[in-house]
């Protein structure tokens, strides 16, 4: 039997046809990649580090809004909501969580899912934190950068007593909640009693605690100060280098950020090239890569940076010695 179609039915069922193809074509399409960015500390100040992060995801083809999407997550220094903010991106269905310069952030992700992918930076030992079995081989589901900033914290002590020689009485700022905090402490004070040098302590774990910091510098006649890697004390960079200023106290700070809005010398990793290395990792474990088998980076080169302009500020004779050490001398 033959059957006849109209011609209004046959537009009928190919305009159908014309619907339901898109309709089928885009549920076919793979669903974008979501990156979880858990930050412990505040966006505003970490804008240029987040740059980077991008710059490479983008070094190993992806682009954010693109073919990949990213879900941000800030603490602003209240370390006890990490738990609750991993938690509300693992509900989001993040495909991988990211943490940034910080070991509580990490610790967060890792208690809160063993299946999602974690890419750390981490000051402290990641092994000594118990978020990898071994560098080599972190055996589990996080991987990452470690910045081995507290094994060359007497190497900073060193250079700041190197530009005034004549110092014996220095402090560190400490944040005791932040990573190897402990360990830095005692490291820094067994530095210091073997020179024959007396070493403060000063803890900060807000704002306003550090104002109180340099209150007690001058309080206790300290001759240098020595910042310690933290999130806190890098959000605060700012405040932390007009304070020293405005108190005419010599500091050493871990790394360049500082010394380019003002500070007096820093020696450390490039957080910026750090940044950028996570990023890659990120991609490497969107790509399919595992973190189990990823090796755990250390950083290979450390740069001593002295900012010329706020030694003269300060009335500091920059010795010729420690300028043929530096990588930069900003003038």
């Amino acid at each position: 039997m033959t059957v006849t179609i109209g011609r209004r039915e046959l537009l009928a069922a190919l305009g159908g046809a014309a619907v339901a193809w898109p309709l089928a074509a885009r549920a076919q399409q793979p669903t974008m990649p979501v990156i979880g960015y858990l930050n412990e500390g505040a966006a505003e100040p970490g804008t240029n580090f987040l740059a980077e992060f991008r710059k490479g995801l983008g070094d190993a083809g992806y682009f954010e809004g693109r073919n990949v999407a990213i879900e941000y997550r800030w603490a602003y220094n209240q370390g006890e909501r990490l738990p609750e903010l991993a938690a509300d991106l693992i509900r989001r269905g993040v495909n991988v969580i990211v943490t940034p310069g910080s070991g509580a952030a990490a610790r967060a992700a890792k208690a809160a899912t063993t299946t999602i992918p974690i890419v750390f930076s981490i000051v402290a030992d990641p092994v000594q934190t118990g978020l990898v079995a071994s560098l080599n081989r972190p055996g589990g589901n996080a991987t990452g950068i470690g910045y081995m900033s507290t094994d060359i914290a007497t190497k900073r002590l060193g250079l700041l007593h190197e530009l005034k020689p004549h110092a014996s009485h220095f402090a560190m700022l400490v944040n005791p909640r932040g990573d190897d905090a402990e360990r830095l402490t005692k490291e820094l004070k067994e530095a210091a009693s073997a020179a024959g040098w007396e070493m403060e302590v000063l803890t900060a774990t807000s704002i306003p605690d550090i104002d109180m910091a340099f209150e007690a510098l001058v309080q206790k006649q300290v001759d240098a100060l020595l910042v310690n890697p933290n999130i806190l004390f890098g959000n605060r960079r700012v405040q932390l280098v007009t304070l020293a200023t405005r108190y005419a106290m010599p500091a050493m700070y871990p790394d360049r950020q500082y010394t380019e809005v003002g500070g007096l010398m820093s020696y450390g990793t490039r957080i910026l090239d750090q940044y950028r290395q996570l990023g890659i990792y990120t991609a490497r474990v969107l790509g399919g890569e595992k973190p189990a088998d990823l090796p755990v980076m250390q950083p290979t080169k450390f740069e001593f940076v002295i900012n010329f302009q706020t030694a003269k500020t300060l009335g500091l004779a920059v010795p010729a010695t420690l300028r043929a050490l530096a990588d930069e001398v900003i003038e």
